[in-house]
């Protein structure tokens, strides 16, 4: 019998040396600046937080030339990121994963957590692209964090932590870059702040303001026409403004309008197979796909424009402070894709004519967004032994998804083809020449009450412990029509209530050093999944996946021990962790049905151990991170004819979870005599090495696969297979940096992903595979140059 638990002694060995490094690390002489972070709720140096969390400052934040979370990702432990394109990231935490949520899944919730400053901004696949400019820093909370921070942080949070206006002074900055991707586009950003004092000190308005052009690198292949380079370019413009009114020492009063807007005219999407652009057609062009490329009928699009407005107030009560979260978000987002190999998959099936199965075709999926959250806690501001925190939260979430696959003469054909009137018939009211349309208007509640509390026993040792109640309510209604449809017309309501506890204990070794140990529970509620376009399914796929109505919360029990030294030059942190999940939440294509759906897998872990190293030793720093996660089911589910199901096998792999990642920076400062005496010139390297990955379970079934289209079209037979190995292969990534930077000013010029590694980030697949597949990339190798000034 297979052993469920991780290898143990793997682990057992890897942190034993996690413990020893902090005795080579007391060995060392540098400095190092202390780092205030707010991940439980109260300003608390890093290292002193008692679980594992790692904080990106803004000095670190610039000085790597990071622009988006993924960038920030290659240098924190346990952080994944699979990039979809920008503001279509997937983000995971030590392993936890489901796999990856698509366009047409709005019912399933988050693993990770994101919040910008007090504010919960995360949605499930849409994470939001944030602009890191002027950020005090982005801190990643790592295991489950359903205590403080409820729902969808089952994995752990990350927080976007920005710089608050400054009653003391003025202050501003600017930062422009111009980048240029080998064989793509140009792009670059501009991006600036401006903090005025106001009322003799006792207000500050805050603003920042950037755009950013996005380079494209993709080339799309089209019918008839030269190839249209670089397809996926596109921009991102933004700002926050923010007022601090302080009345008097005890209030502080802070509103907050945040607007972003992204717009991509495509995606990083490089095919290996298109039914109209393959290596198997006769009576057209065969096609062999080079990198990057893509084949196109018609344009793509992404856009995602968010309005946030936010308000938060604090009162010092004198030993106990108050504090209230108030915040709204509105949100539209559209992902326009070209649907005509999908479309044109199902004309074949049909036995429509070739001119029917080559009309372009438009698959438009739109989400609006409205959020309200209201969060009121009490906490102790005192130096006593003993803290605590008290509050309650509540979200009300109206989110309304629709699908329309605009197909101009598609309707003439459907009625020449299987009779007169059938188009009309089929409609169920919604516009000529679609053949599927789908509106979900989604109404989700919670209301949750939660507390932690710690007790300083000694003076080395500290006990905390925490729980959180949640109550949440959740109505869909599902509306659909068009050929491809089942003519829905249904409501569903799913709920459900729990309790999440959580107990830390903390022991100081000294001065320097500290050990601790945690479980906690994390969570993510349940939804309803849409149903199956019947139509679409074969008769097998419809047996299979038809069953699959509603899925329950996901839990997770987090077992950690973990270590932290903080040394004059030096910090270590490592941390061994085991999570026992329960009810995993997965996510699987539904084959030919060209649906999607979640259920729930009785058991799986995820385990293992990470460290992350800084140092410096005079002009040189240096900082290492590295995790090893074995994330594997441990339960089978089977068919009614004991057919596992989309290899979700016991021993398979979780999927889109590495099993390590490495990553090392280095960086030498020395001092130069140009424009100030305080000027340095700087050289640095840094790389991140990621594992191998599956994007789905079934991905690591029958691997390499034969895909075969069943569509005889253009001359192919539809018999032909295209082999490809569904592992993501491993990869590297290396940049170089080289400036001169003074307090006020820095020169930066930059070589990004040096090597030109091609990495596959994602598998892409149409209806299963019948009509498209491809892999998401990432970006090409890029030059570019960063000026900033501060004043």
């Amino acid at each position: 019998m297979r052993n469920k638990k991780p290898n143990w002694l793997f682990t057992a060995s890897a942190f034993a040396a996690a413990l020893a490094a902090p005795a080579f690390a007391h060995a060392q002489d540098a400095t190092s600046e202390e780092i205030i972070v707010t991940a439980t709720k109260r300003a608390t140096s890093v290292l002193d937080v008692p679980f594992s969390v790692n904080a990106q400052t803004a000095r670190a934040i610039e000085r790597s030339g990071s622009t988006s979370l993924e960038d920030l990702s290659r240098n924190v432990a346990g952080l994944s990121i699979q990039n979809l394109g920008p503001g279509q990231s997937q983000v995971s935490i030590r392993g936890v994963s489901a796999g990856q949520i698509v366009r047409d899944q709005p019912g399933v919730k988050e693993q990770v957590g994101v919040y910008l400053d007090e504010s919960v901004v995360s949605l499930s696949l849409f994470t939001p692209d944030l602009d890191l400019y002027d950020l005090s820093r982005v801190e990643t909370l790592r295991g489950p964090q359903g205590t403080l921070f409820g729902s969808g942080s089952v994995g752990g949070t990350i927080r976007y932590i920005t710089n608050q206006p400054n009653t003391a002074e003025y202050e501003g900055s600017v930062e422009g870059n111009l980048n240029t991707i080998d064989d793509g586009g140009t792009g670059g950003h501009l991006k600036g702040m401006v903090n005025v004092p106001l009322a003799d000190g006792t207000a500050a308005l805050r603003i920042v303001g950037y755009h950013t052009e996005y380079a494209g690198f993709i080339d799309a292949l089209r019918e008839g026409r030269p190839i249209d380079e670089d397809v996926n370019s596109g921009e991102r413009t933004g700002g926050r403004i923010s007022l601090s009114v302080q009345p008097n020492d005890n209030v502080t009063i802070t509103p907050r309008l945040v607007y972003q807007k992204i717009e991509m005219d495509g995606f990083n999407r490089q095919e290996v197979y298109n039914l109209f652009a393959n290596p198997f057609t006769t009576t057209r062009t065969p096609v062999t796909f080079q990198e990057r490329q893509q084949f196109l009928l018609l344009g793509e699009k992404f856009s995602d424009e968010m309005f946030l407005a936010d308000i938060t107030a604090s009162v010092d009560f004198g030993g106990v402070e108050l504090t209230s979260i108030s915040s709204y978000i509105d949100r539209d987002i559209l992902v326009s894709r070209d649907a005509s190999a999908l479309t044109g998959s199902v004309s074949v099936d049909l036995g429509y004519p070739a001119a029917a199965v080559l009309l372009p075709s438009n698959l438009r999926d739109t989400t609006h967004l409205e959020q309200f959250t209201q969060e009121v806690r009490l906490a102790s501001n005192t130096e006593g032994r003993f803290q605590w925190l008290i509050g309650a939260f509540y979200s009300d979430v109206q989110r309304t998804y629709a699908q329309r696959l605009p197909t101009p003469g598609y309707d003439a054909y459907t009625d020449a083809t299987l009779g007169a009137g059938t188009a009309a018939a089929t409609a169920n009211g919604f516009p000529a020449n679609s053949p599927y349309n789908s509106d979900l208007p989604y109404d989700i509640t919670q209301l949750a009450i939660f507390g932690e509390a710690s007790l300083e026993v000694t003076d080395k040792l500290t006990v905390t412990a925490g729980g959180r109640w949640y109550d949440f309510e959740e109505e869909r209604a599902f509306v659909s029509g068009g050929l491809f449809s089942n003519l829905d017309n249904r409501t569903d309501t799913t709920e459900s209530d729990g309790f999440t506890p959580r107990v830390i204990v903390s022991y100081a070794l000294n001065d320097r050093t500290t050990v601790n140990a945690q479980a906690s529970q994390g969570f993510r509620l349940g939804g309803v999944n849409d149903p199956l376009n019947v139509p679409l399914c074969t008769a097998s796929d419809r047996a299979i996946f038809g069953g699959f109505q509603s899925y329950d919360d996901e839990t997770s029990w987090n077992y950690e021990a973990g270590v932290k030294f903080g040394g004059a030059n030096i910090t270590f942190t490592g941390a061994a962790f085991y999570n026992d999940i329960k009810d995993l939440q997965v996510t699987l294509d539904a084959g030919s049905c060209s649906s999607r759906i979640a259920f729930n897998v009785p058991e799986a872990h995820a385990a293992g151990v990470e460290a992350e190293l800084t140092s410096r030793l005079g002009g040189l720093e240096i900082s290492l991170a590295g995790n090893y996660t074995e994330a594997e089911f441990d339960s089978t589910v089977r068919d009614g004819s004991g057919a596992v199901i989309g290899g979700i096998q016991s021993g398979n792999r979780l999927p889109s979870v590495p099993e390590y990642m490495l990553a090392a920076t280095a960086a030498y400062y020395w001092p130069v005599a140009f424009a100030g005496s305080d000027t340095q010139a700087f050289l640095s390297a840094s790389a991140q090495h990621l594992g191998s990955r599956y994007t789905q379970p079934s991905d690591q079934v029958n691997n390499p696969r034969s895909f075969v289209s069943g569509l005889a079209f253009g001359g192919a037979t539809g018999t032909a297979a295209t082999v490809l190995d569904l592992e993501l292969d491993p990869y590297t990534i290396a940049n170089f940096q080289a400036g001169l930077e003074a307090g006020d000013w820095a020169l930066i010029a930059y070589v990004n992903n040096a090597f030109d590694e091609n990495a596959n980030l994602a598998f892409d697949r149409e209806r299963g595979g019948r009509a498209r597949l491809g892999f998401h990339t990432n970006q090409p190798r890029t030059f570019g140059v960063t000026a900033r000034k501060s004043f």
